[in-house]
């Protein structure tokens, strides 16, 4: 059965998005079953994959007003066990669409409930608020994971979320937990950080997580190509952070697996040869070599 992960915060502008796609990329770069889960009207997590705006398309949103079903609206992409339910801007409707139906607040969770089986993982990216989305995905998840970042409001905010949390135990779904709180955009070097981290860790305990996610330019440049960052720039910070968050959860949910197990060290390319002299490429001006037959003058203007 998918351990089913939502990744929440009321407050927008944490990384709820950037961290929806590239855990579930790390998942499935683990050859994990992974399935990302779009349940933001904003419609982020479907660009940041790659998918392009469609209408027509099965989406969370025909799949939570009843008009298809999570196998129709299955989409692939770049990495082999990934797959993604995309979002549509319509889901921003939702929470008058669906006010007077029936068990409005368990559409999502039964709409995933044949998929459960095929996935190891399934994702969810909530929207930046407390609404019916929020709620539908809270209801349908095992575990929320909370991305904020260390700074004074972040606290204050999370209080709320928590106590969303703990009403949705009490009467829509009991078995709802902490996943863990992630740090992102986080820098160790400001007094601040670690004023906060300090906070979490004495509140938290154990579920903050371990692993933080740095500032990180390609983090950044990574959805305008359409691509989670392990795709983009595997070696950067934040592809390596986002591996081993997963490092981190996959253990928790799937005893015995071994997640990116140490590659071989690559063979040591020859040393060149003393004798051997490297051809100097668009050098200063004033550089001559060795070789008299091959001496190079450049003409620069300026």
């Amino acid at each position: 059965m998918a351990r089913i992960i939502a990744v929440a915060n009321q407050k927008g502008g944490v990384g709820k998005t950037t961290t929806a796609i590239n855990l579930a990329a790390s998942f499935a770069a683990a050859k994990l079953n992974t399935l990302l889960i779009d349940c933001d009207p904003q419609s982020n997590s479907t660009s940041g994959l790659g998918l392009g705006k469609d209408a027509e398309r099965n989406s969370t949103y025909k799949l939570l007003v009843g008009e298809c079903d999570a196998h129709s609206a299955l989409q692939k992409t770049d990495l082999e066990h990934l797959f993604v339910i995309p979002a549509h801007k319509n889901l921003v409707g939702i929470n008058f669409e669906l006010i007077d139906a029936e068990n409005r607040e368990f559409r999502l969770r039964d709409g995933l409930a044949p998929l459960r089986e095929k996935f190891n993982f399934i994702v969810i990216d909530c929207p930046p608020a407390l609404d019916l989305l929020t709620l539908n995905s809270l209801v349908a998840a095992d575990s929320v994971l909370i991305t904020m970042q260390a700074e004074y409001f972040a606290l204050e905010g999370i209080s709320e979320l928590l106590d969303t949390i703990e009403r949705i135990r009490s009467g829509l779904n009991p078995i709802l937990a902490i996943e863990g709180v992630l740090l992102t955009m986080f820098d160790d070097r400001t007094n601040l950080a670690q004023q906060v981290t300090a906070e979490l860790n004495r509140f938290f305990g154990e579920k903050l997580f371990a692993t933080t996610i740095p500032r990180n330019v390609r983090l950044a440049e990574a959805p305008s190509h359409g691509k989670p960052v392990l795709l983009y720039d595997p070696k950067s910070r934040g592809a390596e952070s986002y591996i081993q968050l997963a490092k981190e959860i996959i253990p928790k949910h799937v005893p015995g697996f071994v997640a990116f197990p140490d590659a071989a060290k690559e063979e040591a390319p020859p040393a060149e040869s003393p004798a051997e002299e490297k051809q100097v490429v668009n050098g200063p001006k004033w550089r001559r070599l060795r070789d008299r037959n091959k001496l190079v003058t450049m003409n620069l203007k300026g």
